[in-house]
C-alpha cells in the first residue's frame, strides 16, 4: 500500500497550545527545523505534501521554492493560521486569497485547514474552497480533542455532503482526506503524527499502518518544527510545556524508521492513484 505523508510548514509557535504564553520577539525557526526534514526524505527518495502558510511563503519564497524543485506537492495552509472558527466565512476567503497570491506558481489544489478547524459548524470553507479551484480538503480528524476533531466522520477518503460532512456524496467537487486514525476496541486512537506521533512508541505506531494498509492507505502530516530539538523555552504551565514539547528529541528517529518501513507518496499521487482525481 502507498501512503500519503504531508507536512504543515508553519512556525513553532503557531502551536494552539501556547498561545497565550509566547514572547514579544520570537524567531520562526523555519530554516533550521526544515532542512533536516528535507535531507532525510532526499535520502530515502521520499516526496511528500507540504501545505504551506502564506505568511511563511511570503518570508521565505526561496525555501518554498526548494521544497518545489525537489519533487515536493505544495499545498495551502491557510495565511495567518488563525483557525476557520476565528476567521469566519469573509475572513476565510480573504485569507484564502491572500495565500494563492504567495502560492501562485505552485498552482495548490490541497488544502488543510490550521488546527484542524474543519467541522459542520466550518462546512462552508468547502464552498469557498471549490470557488478557488481547490480539489481536495485534509482537514478532518475522525476524533474527539478539546480543540478539534469530527469524531464521526468517514476512516475513508470520500466527499462530504455540503449538508453534513460527516456524509459522503459522490455528486460532491470537493475529496475529503481524514488524517488517519487506528480503531482499538471501538475507539478511534489517533496515530496520524503530531503530539500523537511524539508520544506514542514506534512499535505500536509501525502495528497501527501496518493494520490500516489492509484497508486503506495511512495519512500521515508532521510540523518540522517537530522535529526541532532546541525548541526555544517559554513560560507556561507544565503540561503545557509538555504537550508542546514532549519527545521532539525523538521525532526525526522515528520518522526515518517509518520511511524504512512503509511507502510514501504526496498526498495528490495517492489520490491520483485511487482514481479519486
Amino acid at each position: 500500500m502507498i501512503n500519503a505523508l504531508s507536512f504543515d510548514l508553519e512556525y513553532w509557535w503557531c502551536n494552539e497550545f501556547l498561545k497565550e504564553y509566547l514572547p514579544k520577539n520570537k524567531k520562526g525557526l523555519i530554516i533550521e527545523s526544515l532542512n533536516p526534514v528535507l535531507s532525510l526524505l532526499n535520502k530515502y527518495n521520499i516526496k511528500a505534501t507540504f501545505f504551506v502558510l502564506g505568511k511563511v511563503a511570503e518570508e521565505y519564497p526561496q525555501i518554498i521554492e526548494k521544497i518545489h524543485q525537489r519533487g515536493h506537492e505544495i499545498g495551502s495552509h491557510c495565511y495567518s493560521h488563525k483557525t476557520l472558527f476565528e476567521l469566519g466565512k469573509k475572513g476565510f476567503e480573504k485569507e484564502i486569497k491572500k495565500s494563492l497570491r504567495v502560492l501562485e506558481k505552485y498552482k495548490p489544489i490541497g488544502f488543510r485547514a490550521p488546527s484542524f478547524s474543519m467541522n459542520n459548524s466550518t462546512k462552508w470553507a468547502f464552498e469557498i474552497l471549490k470557488k478557488y479551484g481547490f480539489k481536495y480538503d485534509s482537514s478532518i480528524f475522525p476524533i474527539r480533542t478539546k480543540l478539534y476533531g469530527v469524531p464521526n466522520a468517514p476512516l475513508d477518503i470520500y466527499k462530504p455532503s455540503k449538508n453534513d460532512i460527516t456524509k459522503d456524496d459522490p455528486k460532491e467537487k470537493i475529496i475529503e482526506v481524514p488524517l488517519t486514525v487506528f480503531n482499538l476496541f471501538g475507539k478511534n486512537i489517533p496515530i496520524a503524527g503530531g503530539f500523537y506521533f511524539r508520544i506514542f512508541p514506534f512499535w505500536f505506531l509501525k502495528r497501527g499502518i501496518r493494520k490500516l494498509e489492509q484497508k486503506r492507505p495511512a495519512i500521515l502530516y508532521f510540523h518540522p518544527w517537530e522535529t526541532y530539538p532546541d525548541l526555544p523555552k517559554i513560560k507556561a504551565p507544565l503540561l503545557r510545556r509538555l504537550e508542546s514539547r514532549w519527545g521532539t528529541k525523538s521525532v526525526l528517529k522515528k520518522l526515518e524508521k517509518l520511511l524504512q518501513n512503509f511507502q510514501f507518496k504526496p498526498i495528490r499521487e495517492v489520490l491520483e492513484m485511487n482514481h479519486f482525481l
